[in-house]
């Protein structure tokens, strides 16, 4: 199985970097697509949390309402390490294939079934516990979808892991600036009120076409190449011989990519309803922002993980981590005293995130054999998510009301940057090892 597990780790002496082919392109933009609509529907979500919370919570405060809506998104999170537990032990046993086509399946349909939720004034109590039910649904269907596709790119493109994976993440970036396209539109084309009470279902509904279609075009998809390679040697319980065999690589990487979590929990959870009410930028001049910064962290992140296959990657993800935890208060200063311009404010963020956007999934990839590998994967994404990403909005929000001060968010990202840079140095021994376990 060396064949199989090879350090994809760059910056070897005489090592061939080549190019990918464009059955493996193919292969690659097909794993993207569920990852793309699992950050459509999220970044919806933080879009029009303040819109869910007003129906299905109406007889909170503003503040307590938005704090419940919130919660019904962090749901969604809780459930991902079971479903990334079931969905990746799948995946380890039979094939990437079947999972892709289930997890896609199901999110899609949650995503339509929200989009025509009646809401509490016509099924009242019933109304918010079916919305946590289909949010617990579909974080179980997410749980294996991005790392079922970053387990499948690494393998269907060895020699270009990195690349590849960052063409899956940079997707979920077009993904978000999908959604705040939908979001200008809706704010632009209907009234205020209306935009509350019905331009978030529009925007769902959008969500579950996209998933159908994502479903149709990977109905062909061939299986991992690596996988098929090694069908013989599939162990029976992936899940027990993660944690047995590899409980070390699980916790360094759930710990090196909290940037990711918390990154992604304060821009797509927080940032958008912040903007507005926080900080008082207009909706349409907050939509903009993160539109361009989006672009801008594509970019980004693109050249990072086009880097990746050349230099360590945990070098690059360590100067994301060092630029986050030094410039996230002077960000929120200049955000909350609009002394620089929105726009550029919003893209230097990216681009300091785009670093660790760029490389944490190849990272996670090097932490573990193919017989485990989307095992491993699940394990480290999904509970960093949950630490990171899930509680980020409502962190942020507590600290912003308990310190009395707009900037307070800042501490939040600061403090997953540097656990991020901590747990990055254990990147190299934990890779050593997986060679080693798959040799």
């Amino acid at each position: 199985m060396s064949d199989m597990t090879a350090d994809r780790s760059p910056g070897k002496a005489g090592e061939t970097v080549q190019g990918m082919t464009r059955a493996q392109w193919r292969m690659v933009v097909l794993a993207s697509l569920g990852g793309a609509l699992e950050y459509y529907d999220f970044v919806v979500y933080g879009f029009f949390a303040h819109a869910i919370a007003k129906q299905f919570f109406p007889e909170a405060s503003t503040f307590i309402g938005l704090m419940l809506s919130f919660s019904v998104m962090a749901i969604g999170y809780f459930i991902r390490p079971l479903g990334g537990i079931v969905l990746s032990s799948i995946g380890d046993r039979y094939g990437r294939r079947k999972v892709f086509l289930v997890s896609i399946a199901g999110v899609s349909a949650v995503t339509f079934c929200l989009s025509v939720l009646p809401s509490y004034a016509t099924l009242g109590l019933a109304a918010p516990i079916l919305l946590v039910l289909l949010r617990a649904i579909q974080g179980f269907c997410i749980g294996g979808e991005m790392p079922g596709a970053i387990t499948y790119a690494v393998e269907a493109t060895p020699t270009r892991a990195g690349l590849a994976v960052g063409v899956i993440i940079a997707t979920l970036n077009f993904a978000g600036l999908l959604a705040n396209g939908v979001n200008v539109a809706v704010q632009s084309l209907l009234s205020a009120e209306n935009a509350s009470l019905y331009g978030w279902r529009i925007a769902f509904f959008l969500g579950g076409v996209f998933g159908l279609i994502s479903y149709w075009m990977r109905r062909n998809l061939e299986e991992s190449p690596e996988f098929q390679k090694m069908q013989g040697a599939v162990v029976k319980q992936p899940f027990r011989e993660t944690i047995r065999s590899h409980g070390g690589a699980v916790l360094i990487g759930g710990l090196s990519i909290a940037t990711m979590g918390g990154f992604t929990g304060i821009f797509y959870g927080h940032m958008p309803t912040y903007l507005v009410q926080q900080a008082g930028y207009a909706p349409r001049a907050a939509a903009i922002a993160q539109n361009v910064a989006l672009i801008v962290g594509a970019v980004g992140l693109l050249v990072a993980a086009w880097l990746g296959d050349w230099i360590p990657r945990r070098y690059i993800l360590r100067v994301s981590a060092v630029l986050l935890a030094v410039l996230s208060w002077p960000f929120y200063a200049a955000l909350t005293a609009h002394s620089m311009n929105l726009i550029v404010l919003c893209s230097l963020a990216w681009l300091a995130f785009s670093l660790a956007s760029g490389t944490w999934g190849a990272v996670l990839a090097d932490l573990f054999p193919v017989h485990v590998r989307f095992s491993g994967i699940a394990l480290c994404y999904n509970v960093s998510v949950v630490l990171f990403s899930s509680f980020a909005p409502i962190v942020a929000s507590l600290l912003t009301r308990v310190t009395g001060s707009p900037n307070a968010p800042a501490l939040y990202v600061s403090a997953v940057s540097v656990i991020a840079l901590l747990a990055s140095f254990g990147i190299k021994g934990a890779q050593a090892r997986a060679k080693r376990a798959g040799a």
